[in-house]
């Protein structure tokens, strides 16, 4: 079961694992780093961000001292707001080269909310804007850390390069500069120059280490860059969280006009049908109760079958919505009820010291049980089990089946509808199904403890 797993995780399935495409060995990254396109993008960001930083600097602190030295006027307010409005567009500037150089994509801040129209609304929504000051703080910190990266990144840069291919161009010296070699030391007595085979070996090794370590270094360095980017140029946690509870309203809407639109068809072609066809039965018999008693019961009798599987439709619907079972006696027995209800074997174990709040509680189970389905309709399991635990703050749900496997919530199946309505209230939803089976589906859901009734 485990070397199942481990190869449905992508773990390494046989001795030719290591091998490329075509049987080649893939060089080991410490080596190819240097060569890499990724390293001469990174290059070319800090180089960049030099020249860039100072027009940025420049730029942010002429016009916010401009427009703070003429705040004693009416000129200084709307050339304070022109300031940190330029400081936004650059940083859409920034984002981009950051996305074409970094491979970092930055969503796009939250755009200005006018609460009036005009100019002096502009103005307004500018100076409120924490969008703006964060374009602002950018531009002002970008200077001294791009002075800084810029620094380390040439020195290494360089020197590595140069004392690696010293073999090459060791010839220059002599014969341009008058000097045998690159001197180490020298004074009016003596001088130590690196000239002779050995020496020249030694250099181009240590440059060969330098070399090797500089895309690693510029690495580090240009983290700080997507950091400085993500943080002070991206949409902030308060405006991202906004935009994912809007999203999850509007599945919360959607799924709960679905569901009552579920349950008005299933009444209306169900038991409301049913029970007009009762109805209308009843009036008979109670027109042959003289004429023909016999008759009369024997529709009767037909009634009260009728009233029998209308009465098990309003439970089954019931149980649907919100079944008895669950309120009562809690995930444990209700769990249990529907795994009963299951065309495999379902082993059900609950570890719970104290009842979550009711609804995640009802989201637990309508979870465990769509998964169920699943199991019944389409993995062709011989065996399944359900598992529900907590770890600290968050109630731990997971169904496994011995079944062909190859479920995917990128398919547009009930799965990625399920994990819609547990992203709806901060839930995941995990599926590892590789073919051929098992299938391991792991649900997370905030833990909310039920309140003392």
């Amino acid at each position: 079961m485990a070397t199942e797993y481990g190869q449905g995780y992508g773990l390494p399935a046989g001795p030719g694992h290591a091998r490329g495409v075509g049987g080649r060995r893939h060089l080991p990254a410490a080596l190819r780093a240097p060569v890499e396109g990724r390293a001469w993008r990174e290059l070319a960001y800090v180089l960049l961000s030099l020249p860039i930083s100072i027009l940025l600097f420049t730029y942010a602190v002429t016009m916010v001292s401009l427009g703070a030295g003429l705040l004693v006027t009416f000129l200084g307010v709307p050339v304070l707001a022109a300031a940190l409005a330029g400081c936004r567009g650059i940083g859409s500037v920034e984002r981009a080269r950051a996305r074409g150089l970094l491979g970092l994509d930055v969503g796009e801040p939250e755009p200005l909310r006018l609460k009036r129209q005009g100019f002096m609304g502009w103005i307004g929504a500018v100076l409120k804007s924490g969008t703006s000051w964060r374009a602002l703080l950018y531009s002002v910190l970008q200077l001294p850390w791009a002075v800084l990266s810029f620094t380390v990144t040439v020195t290494f840069w360089s020197v590595g390069w140069t004392l690696l291919t010293y073999p090459l161009w060791f010839w220059v010296l002599p014969t341009y500069a008058g000097q045998d070699g690159i001197q180490l030391y020298g004074d009016e007595q003596r001088a130590i120059y690196l000239d002779n085979p050995f020496e020249i070996a030694v250099t181009a090794g240590v440059g060969l280490l330098f070399t090797l370590a500089t895309p690693w270094i510029v690495r580090a360095l240009t983290t700080v860059d997507r950091v400085m980017v993500h943080g002070l140029l991206g949409p902030s946690r308060l405006a991202t969280r906004v935009v994912e509870l809007e999203s999850d309203r509007g599945v919360v809407v959607d799924t709960a006009a679905a569901d009552l639109r579920r349950i008005e068809r299933d009444l209306h072609d169900g038991a409301q049908a049913r029970l007009v066809n009762l109805a209308m039965d009843l009036g008979l018999a109670k027109e042959k109760l003289r004429e023909d008693p016999r008759a009369a019961a024997r529709m009767v009798d037909e009634a009260h079958g009728e009233v029998k599987t209308a009465l098990q439709e309003l439970r089954d619907l019931a149980r649907g919505i919100h079944p008895a079972v669950l309120t009562d006696r809690g995930l444990d027995a209700a769990l249990s009820a529907v795994a009963s209800r299951c065309t495999v074997p379902v082993q059900v174990e609950v570890d719970l010291s104290e009842r979550p709040a009711p609804a995640i509680e009802g989201i637990a189970y309508f979870t465990v049980s769509e998964l169920l389905q699943n199991v019944s309709k389409h993995s062709r399991a011989t065996l399944a089990a359900v598992e529900v635990w907590r770890s600290d703050d968050r109630l731990m749900l997971q169904v496994v089946d011995n079944g062909v496997g190859g479920a995917n919530l990128s398919r547009g199946s009930g799965l990625a509808g399920l994990a819609e309505r547990l992203d709806a209230v901060d839930g995941i939803l995990v599926v590892d199904s590789p073919a051929g089976g098992p299938t391991r589906v792991t649900a997370e859901l905030p833990w909310r403890a039920e309140r003392a009734r």
